[in-house]
């Protein structure tokens, strides 16, 4: 069982899981490629095209792409938000106007989720008490909207290009530390499984959900990503 300094980074991790993942997936896939892509385009591999180029285009496509993840994380955000307030600003309305209606509405959310009908009504009737927990509960059931006010779309952009960064530069690394060749991509795919397997893992951590299903799951996608990358490469490269 984690102890409650342990418990405090793992809360943030699930906090914001969804970006994590979504960024650092994206990250791994996006650079993979460009690597992948080269050694499929020629018979020599990389080897003949030069590690300068991997590194030229995979850095560019790294950067670019956090960038344009991280400000689409915002906008996502940001636009999500509003949405949410303008619907509830709409809802708090038609409340104030028909209480009755949309209190009966209530009940037959609350029925459908297996309350009994009595109870159902018993219960609209308490939450129309407080008309912003009765709005969020019809958006909730009724649209499948939650609030996102605890949300930070700043800090969701800031995470998701973080983590396109921190995983996306994995698969390039080996072109850092030598001369491009065969050995080097070999070693780019290593390292590419490795960061995968480490995302997966950290997602089945953050989730609870069994480690291995959620590296397998992980890996595949990754995986089928970077093949077709590499097929594209050898077909229009020859």
């Amino acid at each position: 069982m984690p102890s409650q300094t342990d418990a405090v980074p793992l809360r943030r991790v699930q906090e914001y899981l969804k970006q994590i993942v979504y960024g650092g997936n994206d990250g791994i896939v996006t650079t993979f490629a460009i690597v992948a892509g080269f050694a499929g385009a020629s018979a020599e591999g990389v080897a003949q095209i030069g590690g300068l180029a991997v590194l030229i285009f995979g850095l560019a496509n790294l950067f670019a792409d956090a960038v344009s993840m991280g400000l689409g994380e915002f906008l996502s955000a940001r636009s999500q938000r509003e949405l949410y307030r303008g619907q509830r600003a709409d809802l708090l309305h038609r409340m104030s106007d028909h209480p009755a209606a949309e209190r009966a509405h209530l009940g037959r959310l609350l029925h459908a989720r297996g309350m009994s009908q009595s109870d159902a009504d018993a219960a609209s009737a308490l939450i129309a008490r407080q008309p912003t927990l009765m709005a969020e509960l019809i958006m909730k059931y009724d649209s499948g909207l939650n609030d996102p006010d605890g949300e930070t779309p700043a800090l969701n952009g800031l995470v998701t290009f973080l983590a396109f960064v921190a995983f996306g530069v994995i698969p390039i690394v080996p072109y850092f530390l030598m001369e491009a060749t065969d050995h080097t991509f070999r070693l780019s795919l290593l390292a590419t499984l490795t960061a995968l397997a480490a995302l997966g893992a950290l997602r089945g951590n953050a989730t609870g959900e069994p480690r291995l299903r959620s590296i397998g799951e992980t890996v595949t996608v990754g995986s089928v990503c970077a093949l077709v990358a590499y097929l594209v490469g050898m077909i229009v490269g020859g």
